[in-house]
């Protein structure tokens, strides 16, 4: 993984003569100090394996190597802050190395040590919450980097989960709180970014569970539910919100212990669900609201109600909605004649029908075969497949 930083450098197919000599100087002078800076931190947390990095490391001479090999012969376990940096340095050039991130939890894990050897209960909390507090803005600049970085994410959440284990209740929960107000400002500059909603959703679990010892716990999903619906108001696309108001409708609903007809209103009762997602797909070219319109049609699945928002409708209500979504859903081919997914979420809701009324009529089967008849010209990479559903579909119908 140490060398994930360098790869476009190492490649062998790179032709050194397409380069100046100053630019490969420059480039293998890079390389040095990354293989240095690596050597260095493996041999002050007790590790010898040497990471390699392929072709143009080859090139370094071998007096150069030797000197550096020299420098680095450092005793392990030296768990300094002076490491600390130099694991700094080298996770700001490639936070990708995993590897790295547990030397460093090895190093913080060790300062955690030290400073609970003080006899002043006060001053070991100061101590720890001061190491957790710099080690967390030491994260920050490569969070705005690297959004994506599932290591950075991994690594945050270690640090909280240290602070809950070490730090009194009412320290660590000032740390979950800012992190929640940090996390929503990183949504906000990276709404669709599905490793900060993970991590949202992460943050809001453990505040729940941090409620004083003397206080029962108290749940924040309707503050969230919230906070997901103001979400997709400003970017109707982000199926990462879409996805946290799925899961929160249902805790929502069991929080509530909501009643048959509660649920159901919430399927179809104005600003309810699939009022909703009829609204978002004035756009009905983004397939992640189709994804979303997906899990709603499992409301009308007899073997999969259980784990929807309506559980127990009758077989004519679901009915009733299938008919009035394959309706609705026509209607949106008025300009949109070239989309595929309306195709699909046709014939999805006329199969689901037929499930669920157990046959379906000479109409619905001709409106099928002509429904697969245009998805096979708009999606021909997949024509196969369409061309062994309609023989299924003939011979099973």
């Amino acid at each position: 993984m140490a060398g994930v930083f360098f790869n476009d450098l190492t490649k062998c197919n790179i032709s050194l003569g397409e380069r100046s000599e100053e630019a490969l100087q420059q480039e293998l002078r890079k390389i040095q100090k990354y293989q240095a800076l690596d050597r260095l931190v493996r041999d002050k947390v007790g590790f010898e394996t040497p990471v390699r990095i392929s072709c143009l490391s080859s090139s370094i001479p071998h007096n150069k190597r030797q000197k550096s090999d020299e420098a680095c012969q450092i005793a392990g376990h030296d768990y300094t802050p002076e490491t600390l940096q130099k694991i700094s340095e080298l996770l700001s050039s490639n936070p990708e190395y995993y590897t790295v991130w547990n030397y460093r939890r090895r190093v913080l894990q060790h300062e955690f040590n030290l400073a609970s050897s003080n006899d002043s209960e006060e001053a070991v909390t100061g101590q720890i919450a001061a190491l957790i507090k710099n080690d967390l803005q030491f994260l920050i600049p490569l969070l705005r980097k690297f959004p994506k970085c599932y290591w950075i994410w991994n690594y945050r959440m270690w640090l909280l989960d240290e602070a809950k284990r070490l730090l009194p209740r009412a320290v660590a929960l000032k740390f979950w709180q800012e992190e929640l107000a940090l996390v929503g400002k990183m949504l906000s500059l990276d709404s669709r970014n599905f490793h900060g909603w993970g991590y949202r959703r992460f943050v809001v679990e453990s505040l729940e569970n941090l409620a004083p010892e003397d206080q029962e716990v108290r749940s924040m999903a309707q503050g969230e539910f919230e906070y997901a619906k103001k979400m997709i108001g400003t970017n109707l696309s982000n199926f990462s919100a879409w996805h946290y108001r799925t899961k929160l409708i249902q805790r929502l609903l069991s929080e509530q212990s909501a009643s048959d007809e509660t649920r159901k209103k919430m399927l179809d009762d104005g600003i309810a669900e699939l009022d909703l997602i009829h609204r978002a797909l004035c756009d009905p070219y983004d397939q992640s609201l189709w994804f979303y319109h997906q899990n709603l049609m499992c409301a009308f699945d007899p073997s999969l109600s259980d784990q929807t928002m309506a559980p127990n409708l009758s077989n004519d209500e679901r009915l009733e909605y299938l008919r009035k979504e394959i309706d609705e859903i026509q209607d949106m081919l008025d300009g949109a004649e070239d989309c595929k997914y309306i195709y699909q979420a046709l014939i999805d809701c006329a199969l689901l029908a037929r499930k669920v009324g157990g046959t379906m009529s000479s109409a619905d089967k001709e409106n099928i075969l002509s429904w697969l008849s245009e998805l096979k010209k708009l999606d021909p990479l997949r024509c196969g497949r369409w061309l062994d559903f309609e023989k299924s579909l003939c011979a099973n119908v």
